[in-house]
């Protein structure tokens, strides 16, 4: 739709600049196709009454005419430059597209080189002890406070020279997903903290979300995210899930 608009400027501006607009001294102008200045006079072809006509040089405001046209042509050569930045913007989103694999997963292109991540091994962490996450078949959980949490106080994944980092995501159902900040632990990074209520068995989880953009790629499932503001150094994840589940997918990585 965006590109439609710019064309559609681009077409309204070229139009337009093949007009000129013959300025008088008295005020007024004339709509022209085309002039030119003989001795005293300018000569130019009226666009309202089709024809070609002469009036003194004196009563034409050449200065004020001359300007409009080269404020019309810098106008038209900035539509078309973001025209042509439009259209490479698309060659590279498709250019990067082809890079990514139609695996579920999380992918980041760095350098022009695919980045692939590995799915984090999470467990729910209960006072009875803990218990690998399975996303098929979640862990049966009394009611009680418990956490998901994944090994080690640092990702292996560092990002490096950029707090607003780009990441494809390749679904494997229709399912959320985002960016959460994980929260550190003593040999751990907690993902999420769990409340299971009783009675209701309701689950209720906490996790520190970050404001995110996300825009969905041609193809099936596939998203572009990356946050909508700077991230400080420190361990985060790219999530999918479904609330109330507990059935996260965790791509750990860490501003450095």
């Amino acid at each position: 739709m965006r590109r439609l608009l710019i064309l559609a400027i681009a077409a309204a501006a070229s139009l337009f600049a093949a007009n000129v607009k013959l300025y008088m001294k008295e005020g007024g102008f004339e709509v022209v196709r085309e002039y030119k200045v003989e001795d005293d006079r300018v000569k130019f072809y009226s666009i309202e009454r089709s024809d070609w006509e002469e009036v003194p040089l004196t009563m034409v405001d050449l200065k004020k005419t001359e300007e409009g046209i080269t404020a019309r042509q810098e106008a038209v050569e900035k539509v078309s430059q973001a025209v042509a930045e439009e259209d490479e913007a698309r060659r590279e989103m498709a250019r990067e597209i082809r890079k990514i694999p139609q695996d579920p997963g999380v992918y980041r292109i760095e350098n022009g080189e695919l980045r692939i991540f590995k799915n984090a091994e999470s467990t729910v962490h209960t006072d009875k002890g803990r218990t690998v996450l399975k996303v098929l078949s979640p862990v049966p959980l009394v009611p009680g406070k418990a956490a998901v949490e994944i090994q080690g106080e640092h990702s292996l994944n560092p990002i490096t020279g950029e707090d607003r980092p780009e990441f494809y995501i390749q679904l494997n159902a229709e399912e959320q997903f985002g960016i959460i900040k994980l929260m550190p632990g003593k040999g751990i990074r907690v993902v999420e903290k769990l409340t299971i209520v009783p009675v209701s068995k309701e689950t209720v989880e906490e996790r520190q979300s970050v404001e995110v953009f996300t825009r969905q790629m041609p193809g099936n499932g596939l998203y572009k995210i990356w946050p909508q503001a700077s991230l400080e150094k420190g361990e985060y994840a790219v999530v999918q899930f479904t609330e109330g589940k507990i059935n996260l997918q965790v791509w750990d990585f860490s501003i450095r």
